[in-house]
Formats: structure tokens, sequence, C-alpha cells
């Protein structure tokens, strides 16, 4: 009985085990972009499966803040310290708004989580354009006279236009650059023959693509696309040949990464690690990465903060060459 009780005692004494931290109510999912973009169709691809897969007993409210080139989605972050309830995914807009509009952000002012993934961007054409190949695209832009094609993109002094500018400082020739709203927008664009030619990632313009709507010209990256699975009668990404190949000197790439607000806890910032770690470990991520051939690039901790840090300069430069740093 005296070894029950002193048992008893013990335990008494020893502190409660804290639980690991988990959301308390519903989890906003920020995206600083449009609607039908591929930040946009990440996030709500995000949202599906976590409730699919019950990875978090919370749900998760996908809520578009585009204004000010993605400035509001990440100001409001910011601006909401300390709350583990917010979380934003993010595009290259995390380093190009500040730069273009010299909005009072910069990517420290939040809490990196992970990079979930690399995004491409692919030359599209309408399917009747002349333009059978990259080369016959290219060859079109030195030669033909100054804005004469033109190119769609999603929004001004961003990922879209610098692609646009890198194109034209190789072409040694001038595009008639047209901003939409969002990626959605600008594969529709270019279907209904508005504009000429977009700079898609590949989610935005692969159903039109399947349809017979859209062309592939090549892949902004030094290396193909490694998703054999053909999506048309005879094609699949990983036959869409780089840009370099076809003699086009332009590569970019775009992050799709995470972020929650400043000020949250270590416990808070492992929690959505975590989840994004399994979500990535789903068969549905592997089917939703190869439908938008992403490159498969993941990264938390310092390796994601150094990534971070290497990618803002690199758009210092692109930017300060095209003449879209802010005064």
């Amino acid at each position: 009985m005296l070894f029950k009780r002193l048992i008893s005692s013990v335990c008494l004494c020893l502190p409660l085990m804290a639980a690991a931290w988990e959301p308390s109510k519903p989890v906003e999912f920020v995206v600083p972009a449009g609607t039908g973009g591929g930040a946009d169709q990440m996030a709500r691809f995000i949202q599906g499966v976590v409730t699919k897969n019950k990875l978090m007993a919370q749900p998760i409210v996908v809520v578009n803040k585009a204004g000010g080139a993605g400035a509001e989605g990440f100001l409001d972050v910011k601006g909401d310290k300390g709350n583990p309830h917010k979380i934003i995914i993010t595009l290259s807009n995390l380093f190009t708004t500040p730069l273009a509009t010299a909005v009072p952000f910069n990517w420290r002012d939040m809490t990196p989580v992970s990079m979930l993934a690399l995004d491409q961007f692919v030359l599209w054409v309408n399917e009747e354009a002349p333009y059978k190949t990259a080369k016959a695209f290219f060859d079109a832009l030195k030669g033909g006279p100054d804005k004469a094609i033109k190119m769609g993109g999603t929004g001004s002094k961003q990922e879209d236009q610098i692609i646009t500018v890198l194109l034209e400082k190789a072409a040694g020739k001038k595009m008639t650059y047209i901003p939409f709203k969002g990626g959605g927008d600008v594969a529709v664009q270019l279907v209904g023959k508005h504009i000429d030619a977009t700079v898609n990632n590949p989610i935005e313009a692969e159903s039109h693509w399947r349809s017979g709507k859209l062309r592939p010209l090549c892949v902004f990256d030094k290396v193909k696309m490694p998703y054999p699975e053909k999506l048309t009668a005879t094609q699949s990404w990983a036959d869409v040949p780089t840009c370099p190949s076809a003699g086009i000197p332009v590569e970019y790439l775009m992050l799709r990464g995470i972020f929650m607000a400043p000020g949250v806890t270590p416990d808070q910032q492992k929690y959505f690690v975590d989840l994004f770690a399994r979500v990535r470990a789903l068969p549905e991520w592997k089917d939703f990465m190869a439908k938008g051939a992403f490159n498969q690039t993941s990264l938390s901790g310092q390796a994601y903060f150094d990534w971070l840090a290497a990618n803002e300069q690199m758009h210092r430069s692109l930017m300060k060459e095209a003449g879209f740093l802010a005064n």
C-alpha cells in the first residue's frame, strides 16, 4: 500500500507533458494572386487533399488577395504577427513586387515554412499559329518589326514580363506586353487569339493543350521536364524541348513555397513543415506534380532560407537589367 502511495505521489508531482501544437480554428490560406493561376490551383488542391486525407482537424480556407501584384496578401500576413492560423503560398512576386513597387515588405518579414516545388515556364502559342517550333517563333520575333508580337502575361514587372524582356534582349526586338490578372486569364486570351504568345506555367495551360487549343514550344529550363505520359495523342511534357536547345538562351524557374506570419513559435512552424511533408508524400501530390510538370525540388529550414536569399539577389539583378526596379 505504501509503495502504491509513493508511486501515486510521484505521478502527481510530474509535470503534464504539453501536447504538440495544432490549429484550434480554421486556417486561412492566402493566395497573393488571382483565381485560376498556378498558385491558386496549388492552394486549392492542397486544401482538398488535406481535407480528403484528414491531415488536419481544422479546415483550410483559401482566400485570394491579389491586389498590388500580391502586395495585399503579403502585407496582410506580415501585419498579423504571431497568428499561426494563417499561411500564404508564394510565387516569384515574393521578390518582384517589393523590388518593383517599393512596398514595405521583404520575405524576411514572414516565417519560412517550406519550398513545395519549383514551377516551370513554357512558351505557348495558339494551335493555329504559324509557329510550329520555338525556333520558328524566335526567328519571327528577330525578323519582324518591333512590337509586332503580342505577349500576354500575369501582371506588370513580374516574372512573365521579366521573361518577356529576356526574350526581347536575346532577339534584339521588342514585343507588345499585355498584362492580365492571372494565369488562367492569360491562357484564355491565347485560346481566343487576342494575343500571340504566353509564358504560362504548365498547369495554367495544360487543359487547353489537351483540348487541342494551345501548343507548347519550349520550356525555359536547361533540362527537359521528366514526365513521359502522353497528354495529347502524340506529346508528353517530356517531348517539349528546352528553350536553350532551340536557340533561345533564356532560363527561369519560379518558387511555389509556404510562409507563415512573423512571430510564430517553433512548434507552430514545425506543425506546418510536417503537414506539407505529409502532403508531398501523398500519391495525389505525385499526380499533381506530373500534371503540372513541376520541378519537384523541396526545401525547409536553413536550406530554404539560403535559397530564398540567393534568389532575391538573382531577381534584383534581373529586374535591374530589365529596368523594373523602383526608384
